[in-house]
Order: structure tokens, then sequence, then C-alpha cells
């Protein structure tokens, strides 16, 4: 479900015209929507009804300031991966203490900084990771809360470069020496065992191998707990959207339009398909969603910069690149394009649709059929809420895009656009070069 539509000939997020917002914001801005992120959260949270979960919402995929405090009032917890991403909850008043710390390379800096802000345990990856975390617990004179992640060795059949879950991925501990390394763990005596952990991959549109995972793991879990003081299990995240066709309702069963093949996870068959098999641990269940609460939540405003129409094929070249929003040239990803006023009376063109950056991976969309624009005109990449800005970049000295968070009819900058003062700020000529 989102609150993107066209009211009249203009696109709209919830009730504020977007053509406003580029206007009086210029461009590149990130737009997001507080209902789409509410209602995400909402449905998520009904659809696990039965078992005592706790949404930690996995910041990796946005983590503006404004974005978290909504998920803090929410109820959210967070999934972290770095030292800035735990300074990111705190400064936006989330709960740290509620929260989980992933990743395979946590420093000694970071594990003291999560360790001084309680944090609920550190998902471990690696033997050598339990040594430096109970290392650092130990100065400390602190006990530090983990929970291992297992690698259960399930293909999630989604992108090669967003899969976590098989054995030749770096992630996790291998399910046949999970027993081994809780062992390990138990004779550390500055660590404590919280839970069991994994993640299989991410835009996953299937239950299937989210089932199959659960499935492997649930004899470990069972008899872990009889070992060990266990309170919780965290099933990852890795929810998918749907990219194509994003903007073809803001109905809760619009994906029903699509065909199969394009239809995506929905909280209820999420729901459905794990809640009978986690309602027998007893245990807290965690889940780790990022993409799904906030992909479909925002859009990339851009401005057509020219229309370049050559021998073999058209280029429509847009003020948004690759340095915005990286996952087309990254990943090859699909990201709908529509403009922000509709104009049914035009006719319809096909185009490379591009940005300025210098490299032909600054592609957005190849052979694209859309509605003709000119210079001047404005468009929006849909479904951009996640890893977007996250990933964004300074690549071709371009400054970083604004941010715009929506409510209702209002609407607010929650991130000025970067300047070239403040993006040289840190710089120095060194003595010797003048």
């Amino acid at each position: 479900m989102h609150h993107f539509r066209y009211i009249g000939q203009n696109l709209y997020c919830e009730s504020v015209d977007l053509t406003d917002v580029a206007r009086l914001y210029g461009t590149p801005t990130y737009v997001y929507s507080t209902a789409t992120i509410s209602d995400n959260f909402a449905r998520l949270t009904k659809a696990l009804a039965g078992i005592d979960v706790q949404i930690c919402y996995a910041m990796k995929a946005n983590s503006s300031l404004s974005v978290l405090r909504h998920f803090s009032n929410l109820g959210a917890a967070f999934d972290l991966v770095s030292g800035g991403e735990l300074r990111r909850v705190l400064a936006a008043g989330g709960n740290v203490e509620r929260s989980v710390f992933a990743g395979v390379g946590k420093s000694e800096e970071e594990i003291a900084l999560a360790l001084e802000h309680r944090i609920r345990a550190f998902h471990v990856e690696s033997d050598p990771e339990m040594a430096r975390i109970n290392h650092v617990a130990g100065k400390l004179g602190a006990k530090a809360p983990i929970a291992i992640r297992i690698n259960p060795d399930v293909d999630a059949k989604t992108h090669a470069k967003v899969t976590t879950g098989k054995a030749a991925n770096k992630f996790g501990i291998p399910l046949k020496q999970a027993t081994a390394a809780y062992e390990a763990a138990a004779n550390y005596p500055h660590l404590v065992m919280r839970g069991v952990q994994m993640h299989i991959g991410s835009q996953l549109t299937d239950t299937l191998p989210f089932v199959e995972a659960v499935r492997k793991i649930t004899p470990l879990v069972n008899d872990l707990r009889e070992r060990y003081p266990l309170e919780y299990l965290s099933i990852g995240g890795g929810m998918g959207i749907v990219y194509q066709d994003a903007l073809a309702s803001g109905q809760e069963d619009w994906w029903q339009v699509l065909p199969k093949g394009k239809r995506p996870i929905t909280p209820e068959s999420y729901g459905a398909a794990l809640v009978p098999l986690l309602q027998p641990l007893g245990l807290k269940i965690l889940v780790e969603p990022g993409r799904f609460l906030v992909g479909n939540a925002g859009v990339l405003l851009s401005r057509v910069e020219y229309l370049k129409r050559g021998q073999d094929r058209n280029f429509l070249i847009l003020d948004a690149a690759m340095n915005d929003l990286m996952r087309p040239a990254m990943y090859d990803a699909f990201h709908e394009i529509v403009p922000l006023q509709r104009d049914t009376s035009r006719p319809s063109m096909v185009t490379d649709i591009v940005g300025p950056i210098c490299e032909s991976s600054d592609c957005f969309a190849r052979d694209r059929r859309i509605q003709q624009v000119g210079e001047g005109e404005y468009v929006a990449l849909m479904s951009a809420g996640a890893y977007g800005y996250s990933m964004s970049s300074r690549y071709n000295t371009r400054s970083l895009p604004a941010e715009v968070l929506v409510k209702g009819s209002a609407f607010e900058l929650i991130h000025s656009r970067e300047t070239f003062e403040s993006m040289i700020a840190g710089e120095r000529i060194p003595g010797f070069l003048t």
C-alpha cells in the first residue's frame, strides 16, 4: 500500500502536489510519505499477531533522522550495522536498548559504544568477532549480550549482490558449526547469550525461502534453548516490494492487478506462512525489515535537462544521476519513472532515461516508454525510499540531494541540499603545496 497517486493531472504524495515540492526545494529531491510507512508498519504488525514480535527497522535502507523518529514513534526498535547508525538512533531519540547490532566487521570502538548505550544484543558473525566482543566487554567490566548469526545455506533466489544466506556468502556461521560456536561462546567470561539470528537476503518475492530457513534452524533453536538462556530468535528481514507498476494503485490490494510473476510478498502471506512455525518456539521473535517499510514510501524528484534525439535512440537527460540513486547502476534495478504532470493528450516516446555523470552506467532506464516530456519539466523515480539517499555519493563533485517529509497536507524540508562549501569543509591543502 502506498500514498502516491494522480489527482487530476498532477502526481501527489498524500495531499501534497509534488510539483509544488519540486518548485519550492529544487531537484533532485527525495520525498517520503509518513502515511505509507505507518501503513506498512501496521500491516506487518497485524500479520504477525499471535507471536511476541519486535520489529527492528533495518535502518541502512533509509537512515534520515526524521524517518528514524517516525519509526521510533511507531514503536520500532532498530537493526543497525555501524557506530554511525547507532549515533543516528540516539540523535533521533530512538531506543538503543531494544535494538540490535549486526555486521561482519565491528570495530573495538563500535563495540564499546554499543555496550556504553546498553545494546540489546550483538549479532555475532564469526569466531574472531566473538573473541573481540568478549575482550572489549572485559576491559569495560561489562557483560556483552550476543546472538550468533547462523547461515542456513538457503538460496533466496534473489539478486546475487543481495543474497546473504548461502554458504558462499560472507555472513554468519554455517549451520553445521552452530552448536560448536555456542559452546565456544559459553566459555567466554564476558559474553551472555540472548538469542539466535539469521538473515537470508533482500528483495525476496516468495515466502518459500523464509519457510525453508525457519524449518532448517528450528531444531537448532530447540536444542540451544535447553542449554542456554535464550530470549529470542531473529529471522532477519528481506521482504521484497514491487518496483515495476509501482503506481498501479494506492489500494491495499493493488498488487492483485499485476501478473502473478510480478506480485510481491504481502505482510499477510508472510505472516500466514511463518507464524505457525514460530509460535511453538515460545520465544520472542525479532524481524528486521527495511526495504518493505520504506521502499514504496519514497520517490526521487528530478528535472529534465534535455531531450536528445539520436539517430537510433532518444536520451532523456535528467538532473538526477547515479550518485543520487545508485540502484540502477549497481544492480540493474528497475524504477518506474513517471511525469509529475500527466497529459494524456501527449504522445508517448521510447527513450533511454539517463543522468549527467560521465559514465555509461549513469542510466536509470533503457528503451523506456514514457509520456513526452521536455526541458524544465519534472519526473518522479518511484519506489526510491530504500537504498536511495543512504547510498548516494558526491561523485563528479555533485552535491547530495535534499529530503522532504510529507504528512497529510503538510510537508517540510528535513535535509537541506548540500552546498559546495559544506562539501569541502573538511578538506585542506597542505602547506608544502603552497
